[in-house]
């Protein structure tokens, strides 16, 4: 089988495998969700950019030293039985940050469950994933906590799961002060740091 460097060399409507997804030496980001690529953006922008190293910032001090770990892009997270093989994973996505209290999802090259808290940062190319696709994923598999970050309009809105379906806590805009996350007491982050682009 000859290396699989470019996105022409496979079938965009085919159904592939977390196997497969190791096996390419793509030049650009894809993520798998139930078996079908989806194309990343192959820059984001810079206020993108910006906000995402502002939150790694803001997280690394919140979390370090304490037992849940976070992670920012470029990190896989399987959302599937942690159970199953390689050849049998069908969804596997890049978040721009992640939180994860479980040191068994932790362990080796990607996150293999649901993380305890997901944020994504919404670029153009990305939205309507992030919005619709992604938040049906997340809330499915057991996502607690889910932030999606919106650089341009300076706000974030802030997903809670109860039960099993998600519900807006709010949604936090540059100048209402802080957000605090319902998941990790004391993670109270100030807006004006997070969107200082």
């Amino acid at each position: 089988m000859a290396e699989i460097v470019s996105l022409k060399q496979l079938d965009l409507n085919g159904v592939y495998t977390y196997a497969d997804y190791l096996m390419w030496k793509l030049q650009e980001r894809v993520e798998l969700i139930a078996g079908k690529i989806f194309k990343m953006s192959p820059a984001p922008a810079l206020n993108h950019q910006a906000v995402s190293a502002n939150l790694s910032g803001l997280f690394y001090v919140f979390f370090d030293g304490k037992p849940c770990k976070y992670y920012a892009a470029l990190v896989d997270v399987i959302l599937t039985n942690k159970d199953k093989k390689d050849n049998e994973i069908t969804t596997v996505v890049q978040p721009d940050l992640i939180v994860v209290c479980d040191p068994e999802k932790r362990k080796g090259r990607a996150c293999k469950g649901a993380p305890d808290l997901v944020v994504e940062i919404l670029s153009l190319s990305n939205s309507k994933r992030d919005l619709k696709i992604k938040y049906k994923l997340y809330e499915e598999n057991g996502v607690r906590e889910y932030w999606i970050v919106n650089p341009r309009d300076k706000y974030i809105q802030q997903f809670v799961l109860e039960g099993k379906h998600f519900y807006l806590k709010d949604t936090y805009y540059k100048d209402d002060g802080d957000i605090a996350s319902v998941v990790f007491e004391g993670l109270s982050l100030p807006l004006e740091k997070v969107f200082n682009i």
